[in-house]
């Protein structure tokens, strides 16, 4: 079923490059005949012109060149019709048509060029996300879990935003943050937690993969050199910005029907249990992941049943922060509902095609989501 898709859409393209070809020779075939027909006063050459300047827009150089030969030829044959090839008139109609060509095509090439190389970006991006920001298993233990990243820019493969998954020996350990800010810096801070939490230990407790997840946030910033404070009229100004991440960090037992986590100043994760939908709003919230050379750390884990049935939602706040026309926010928790039974994979792929909606294709901030629920025990 892949290869088939993956085939037909080379055919597709290929198709529709063909019938765009149409366009500029019916153009030259049109404007020279009507050209010989029309009285001697009436010179339509110069339209010519636009058979290969719309040509080098969808084509390569070499199609474009071989455009603007053909249209120089027809415009050689008008002037030999109408007149002669020596003609003033023509002569400059043909001098004009070569250099516009020439023009175009070197225009096509660095358009081709271009295109080349945000492919290879694309393809070096889309690797760089498969090694950083790796897909979630489907089956953990007894949870059934489904994922969706959605960036804001539509050429992006990857943000700032943050998901992982790793088994322990009693359950499985999940983690979803936001990387303040966004571009390079973002992506930077978001594979350093990645790689803390996929480099600690199976047998930490929460407060001490909390802790881990810190100083791995904390080594991006001893590694980049502070920039120098500006000054104002009072002196030196500290306008330097702080690199943090919000996360939650969860344990989920495989043999208890409860959800632990550590709310690390993100959003409250969602619980939909028989059509109602419970946040898990955290008493006592951690500071966020950089932050503790400003705000007092401190770790609470805090635990909320989590039972068969349960599907538990972890999202960032560009689900929640998305817009409409009207600048109002995504209403999660009341769409929530809408969708209450359906297993992760179809939930999360409501709530995809929804939130695109409500925010007419085009979201502000990067946004994720991971859905998980707990599966009857095996026999």
């Amino acid at each position: 079923m892949g290869s088939r898709r993956s085939d037909f859409v080379p055919r597709l393209a290929r198709r529709h490059g063909r019938l765009l070809l149409a366009v500029p020779f019916a153009l030259i075939a049109v404007v020279t005949v009507v050209d010989i027909v029309v009285p001697p006063e009436v010179h339509l050459g110069p339209f010519l012109i636009a058979a290969p300047a719309v040509t080098a827009s969808f084509a390569g150089p070499r199609m474009t060149a071989f455009v603007g030969a053909v249209a120089v030829l027809a415009q050689s044959i008008v002037a030999v019709a109408r007149t002669s090839f020596t003609d003033l008139n023509h002569t400059y109609q043909i001098v004009v048509l070569v250099l516009i060509s020439i023009i175009v095509t070197f225009f096509s090439y660095l358009r081709e060029r271009d295109e080349s190389r945000v492919t290879r970006l694309r393809s070096i991006a889309h690797a760089a996300q498969s090694v950083v920001l790796r897909p979630l298993p489907q089956h953990a233990g007894p949870l059934h879990i489904a994922s969706v990243y959605l960036a804001a820019e539509e050429e992006a493969q990857m943000g700032g935003d943050l998901y992982a998954a790793a088994r322990t020996a009693t359950g499985t350990r999940l983690l979803i943050g936001d990387a303040r800010g966004k571009g390079l810096d973002a992506i930077s801070e978001a594979s350093l937690v990645l790689g803390a939490f996929r480099s600690a230990r199976r047998e930490q407790e929460l407060p001490d993969l909390v802790g881990h997840l810190e100083a791995g946030v904390g080594s991006m910033e001893e590694a980049t050199p502070a920039p120098e404070a500006p000054s104002g009229p009072d002196g030196p100004t500290d306008d330097t910005d702080e690199a943090f991440v919000t996360a939650l960090v969860l344990d989920i037992p495989d043999d208890e029907p409860v959800v632990r986590l550590v709310n690390c100043g993100h959003p409250p994760p969602l619980i939909i249990r028989d059509g109602r939908v419970i946040p898990l709003d955290a008493t006592d919230a951690s500071p966020p992941l950089g932050l503790s050379d400003v705000l007092t750390p401190h770790v609470t884990v805090e635990t909320f049943p989590f039972d068969t049935g349960d599907v538990l939602l972890l999202y960032t706040d560009g689900v929640i922060e998305a817009r409409d026309r009207t600048r109002a926010f995504y209403p999660l928790t009341e769409r929530l509902p809408t969708w209450a039974g359906d297993d992760p994979p179809t939930l999360l792929g409501h709530l995809r095609a929804d939130l695109r909606t409500h925010a007419g294709g085009h979201l502000g901030d990067d946004a994720a989501l991971v859905a998980v629920e707990r599966l009857p025990p095996k026999r």
